[in-house]
């Protein structure tokens, strides 16, 4: 069994979405200073590096990441990939086939960006239209490859609204630099945070 991670990791070299409380890992005890135990203190957004958003993100009455129905983040996946170098529009979606899917992973140059610390707003998000597409064709889990699926500051936020509205599942910050599009099943596990807007999440492929 061979299993791609694609869970970016939780470090001082991740970029992070602006106005976002950056990670970092703050040592309260050490054993080499005299403590019993190492402990480490987490400081970082729900929606830092690769994470799940709740409906909450953007909808006041929304469920929060605790309710989130596990087996829709759980299952077979495909992965498509796609060469826009602006925003991910209905028309780059119409040439797949997404008849069989229920979970879709788009793969775009922005899995390269994650060997930058530095925050990169060119980079490719979902429009309205591509959206309001996958939503259509039944999509109940969407991944993306940076920090948002949300083009950089669109006004109205139309791709989030879209797609939570629906009820639809949104995965942001995946590494898909070592992944070819094709069918996989997805582990997506996010911590389960009561009452969150977004959690972090390790997610899995296993080549089918």
């Amino acid at each position: 069994m061979k299993l791609i991670d694609v869970t970016v990791p939780l470090d001082t070299q991740l970029p992070t979405y602006p106005n976002n409380t950056p990670f970092s890992l703050e040592p309260i005890q050490r054993i080499a200073s005299g403590g019993h135990s190492n402990v480490s203190t987490l400081h970082m957004s729900a929606h830092t590096g690769t994470h799940v958003d709740a409906p909450r993100h953007f909808f006041d009455e929304g469920p929060g990441t605790e309710s989130l129905p596990l087996e829709l983040l759980v299952g077979r996946t495909r992965v498509i990939e796609i060469s826009s170098r602006t925003g991910i529009a209905a028309e780059d979606l119409d040439g797949f086939d997404l008849s069989e899917d229920i979970r879709v992973l788009i793969k775009t140059r922005n899995s390269q960006l994650w060997a930058s610390p530095v925050f990169h707003p060119d980079y490719v998000g979902v429009t309205e239209s591509g959206a309001k597409h996958l939503v259509e064709h039944g999509i109940k889990v969407v991944g993306v490859d940076y920090l948002s699926v949300e083009v950089f500051k669109n006004p109205g936020a139309p791709a989030h609204h879209a797609l939570l509205g629906a009820g639809t599942i949104v995965i942001e910050g995946l590494d898909l630099r070592d992944v070819d599009p094709g069918i996989y099943e997805m582990f997506c596990l996010p911590l389960r945070v009561v009452g969150s807007d977004g959690a972090p999440a390790r997610v899995v492929l296993r080549q089918s």
